[in-house]
């Protein structure tokens, strides 16, 4: 009888193995697709997604019908969730590069941290600033920073664009108060919110400093060398943009959404406090991450009409910016909308699996998730709420073994990052890379940040945990 039933078990997990491989493989071969469209063929890359959407759409067997608003539905939720944000964003970075607010920033950063290699710096920033705010939306502020600190070298660029990457990504998908943590938790009835806190803090520092790494390979082989008086004197500002903009009023349209963005993202913790409720609405609103960036953009203004920019020529070059990153962007997202067609993680949550297998489960199925439909927030969501029922064969039904679990699927979450997830086009085409150049550099590092980190966290679970 305990052998029919393991049988049966068996079919049923080699069943939605063979029809999860063929959607894979299918997904596989648009990724190789968008590699040679893009790098090869050199077409541009809104017209090598559009193919790979409507391909792929046919190949899992979309009836044709429905292609052109799944097609649709994809670019049109994307544009909706980060249009506005890489628009202002776009406009701030404008009006500081049109002030040379960003040398002086860049200049101020090199200056207090001379002594510490530049990308761990760099990586560290997106670390801390990634745990109130969105992770797209921090790369869109805080780019300018790093292509104003490569000092106009190209391995250089690279290298701190994937210390600011991988720094904001660490703890984008393991630090509460961002969502797909948070979800997690509640997903698996974690009751210790604060015991994930401190484990995930922990863990996405890890995975920091695993991307911080790899940035400081790509930027030591730069060999580029310069000592501050230098860095100075080849990109001087007019004497008179210096004497009416200092540190402190270049950095406020940086820090000021930041700022905003984090006040609104703790105000979940006092909730229940009915005195605060006009003041909680109130950051929530300005917390809110487009309304947080607009008040950027208004404070970038400023600073332009202080050194008398015209406003005008500032929005148009902004414009000229986001117009192609918004394109390939919200593609992108039409391409992850076809994918989510796929049958990836169906009949999962109707197997029992033995508790040898310990964290490999949730991190791989985060991992599949992730990769194939490119949203690290969705896979960490629906891992989760396939992985309760799990639990206990698993060995993870305690506090500490659920906030295990979470670090797993955060961990696959972020393995890897590739032409379907926003991110991708985000740091590519805000870093400036080719997207040959961005699989090498952005895709290798969210590898190496997902399999390298869960081989440690396995390492410390063996000797902790289990």
């Amino acid at each position: 009888m305990l052998q029919s039933c393991s049988l049966i078990k068996l079919q049923i997990l080699l069943k939605i193995l063979s029809d999860m491989s063929l959607d894979l493989l299918f997904i596989g071969i648009v990724i190789i697709w968008i590699i040679i469209g893009t790098s090869y063929l050199r077409w541009h890359p809104f017209f090598v997604l559009l193919i790979s959407a409507l391909g792929l759409a046919m190949l899992l067997q979309t009836p044709l019908i429905e292609i052109p608003k799944v097609i649709s539905v994809g670019f049109g939720s994307m544009f909706e969730n980060i249009g506005l944000l890489i628009l202002f964003g776009s406009f701030i970075g404008a009006a500081l590069e049109a002030t040379h607010a960003t040398q002086i920033i860049a200049e101020t950063i090199l200056q207090k941290f001379r002594r510490l290699p530049l990308p761990f710096v760099v990586s560290g920033l997106g670390y801390i600033v990634s745990i109130p705010v969105f992770c797209d939306a921090a790369f869109v502020i805080l780019a300018p920073l790093t292509k104003k600190m490569a000092l106009g070298n190209h391995l250089r660029r690279n290298g701190l664009t994937i210390a600011l990457s991988t720094g904001l990504f660490s703890a984008h998908v393991l630090v509460p108060p961002t969502p797909g943590p948070l979800a997690a938790a509640a997903n698996l009835k974690l009751e210790n919110l604060y015991l994930l806190l401190l484990g995930g803090g922990f863990f996405a520092l890890i995975l920091m400093l695993i991307g911080a790494l790899y940035a400081y390979y790509l930027f030591k082989k730069a060999k580029f060398r310069e000592n501050l008086t230098e860095m100075v004197s080849s990109t001087e500002p007019e004497q008179k943009t210096l004497q009416n903009l200092n540190f402190r009023l270049a950095i406020i349209p940086l820090a000021l959404p930041i700022l905003l963005m984090a006040l609104a993202a703790f105000t979940k913790f006092f909730t229940g406090i009915d005195s605060l409720r006009f003041v909680i609405a109130g950051l929530e609103f300005l917390g809110d991450p487009i309304i947080a960036l607009l008040v950027g953009v208004l404070t970038a203004f400023y600073l332009c009409l202080k050194q008398s920019i015209s406003i005008h020529e500032v929005i148009e070059k902004g414009i000229r910016q986001a117009a192609p990153i918004l394109l390939i962007t919200a593609m992108g997202g039409a391409l992850g909308s076809v994918i989510q067609q796929a049958n990836l993680t169906q009949g999962f949550e109707n197997l029992q699996f033995n508790a040898s297998i310990g964290l490999a489960i949730p991190f791989f199925l985060a991992a599949v998730l992730k990769s194939a439909q490119g949203s690290s927030t969705v896979a960490l969501i629906t891992v989760s709420s396939i992985l309760l029922p799990l639990l206990p064969a698993l060995g993870l039904d305690s506090e500490a073994g659920k906030v295990w679990a979470i670090l797993a699927i955060g961990a696959g979450s972020v393995t890897v990052s590739h032409a379907n997830d926003s991110y991708f086009w985000i740091v590519s085409q805000l870093g400036e890379m080719s997207v040959k150049e961005a699989y090498r550099t952005h895709t290798f590092a969210t590898f190496l940040q997902g399999f390298v980190g869960f081989i440690l966290l396995l390492l410390a679970y063996n000797l902790w945990g289990a």
